[in-house]
């Protein structure tokens, strides 16, 4: 005799919100490593902390590249902003 369980299985629903502003690099580094790298609470102790370790690694280097992103993001707005003669606003940008 087989049986089947039927059913929907929900997800967790994360919200995160700020005041005037977008949110860091150090959030979306976050979100990306969780993403990419889960280490299970049952694995051996040993396994377990090389992965953590691995873990912590990837957010440095993705922290890392997503400020190096948005840097090179602003630039290309000041210079857009620069180009079209609006050297103030590419300045209050660049002070960001």
């Amino acid at each position: 005799m087989f049986t089947e369980e039927i059913g929907i299985k929900t997800g967790t629903v994360n919200v995160v919100t700020t005041d005037n502003k977008g949110l860091d690099s150090d959030h979306w580094a976050d979100r990306a490593t969780n993403h990419i790298i889960s280490v299970s609470q049952d694995a051996p102790p040993a396994i377990r902390d090389q992965a953590e370790a691995f873990k912590e690694n990837v957010h440095k280097v993705l922290r890392y590249y997503i400020k190096q992103a948005i840097l090179s993001e602003r630039t290309t707005i000041c210079g857009t902003l620069s180009q079209q003669g609006h050297d103030d606003l590419a300045e209050i940008i660049r002070r960001m």
